[in-house]
């Protein structure tokens, strides 16, 4: 019974999210992009997750 609660938590969250006016980087964005990839090795522990080493082994 608790789902429904948590739903429209979720519902509101999506809301906000979607007609929200942040200012949105576009300098930043066109930079990350042209780059072309991620610098792993400045990349944290964190940051990394299960399949990057699977995707260096299949590089």
């Amino acid at each position: 019974m608790g789902r429904g609660r948590a739903k429209a938590k979720q519902t509101k969250v999506a809301r906000e999210l979607k007609y929200s006016s942040q200012g949105t980087d576009f300098e930043a964005l066109q930079r990350e992009l042209a780059s072309g990839s991620v610098d792993r090795s400045e990349m944290t522990e964190a940051d990394k997750d299960e399949y990057d080493e699977w995707a260096a082994d299949k590089r």
